[in-house]
């Protein structure tokens, strides 16, 4: 009980300085940045740009470094949001089934008309069939569903 507590507190929040918002930019830019280029471009030195990186580490600014992904080119071109309704105050329960299921790739608790969004990538038509008639329709908790299929995309992320 006492860990469930202290997984839905919230994180002391430190703020970040202008050094620190400039390095998560580079960073978003290109993960794979050195610290000495880090360092150079922020004017600090390469220790100082290292605790910095490493506190945005343990503070939870900086979750993990990952690769930005063209689905389309990896054979997931066919994308879609879906929305559910669920139960209420089944969130937690529902969230750790829909975590297994192939091909989410972000899930968000949301106020409005449904209560949670999704966003999926998969093969084809036939793939996200499954995924909806078969997987999601088989959870307990989700009452409806809605799909929307997403015709092109524009990813605003830093660096494009």
């Amino acid at each position: 009980m006492a860990s469930e507590q202290m997984a839905d507190e919230e994180p002391t929040v430190r703020p970040l300085d202008q050094i620190d918002r400039t390095i998560l930019r580079m960073l978003q830019e290109d993960g794979r940045a050195s610290i000495r280029s880090v360092a150079e471009r922020v004017h600090v030195s390469r220790a100082n740009a290292y605790a910095r990186i490493n506190r945005l580490i343990e503070d939870g600014v900086i979750r993990g470094f990952t690769a930005r992904v063209d689905h389309e080119r990896a054979g997931h071109g066919l994308s879609a949001y879906i929305t559910l309704k669920i139960v209420q105050n089944s969130w937690r329960t529902v969230r750790e089934k829909l975590i297994t299921l192939p091909g989410v790739v972000h899930i968000a608790l949301v106020s409005g008309d449904f209560d949670v969004l999704l966003l999926v990538h998969t093969v084809d038509n036939r793939s996200l069939r499954e995924l909806v008639l078969t997987r999601l329709q088989a959870i307990e908790e989700v009452l409806s569903s809605r799909t929307l299929l997403v015709f092109e995309e524009t990813d605003l992320a830093i660096g494009d």
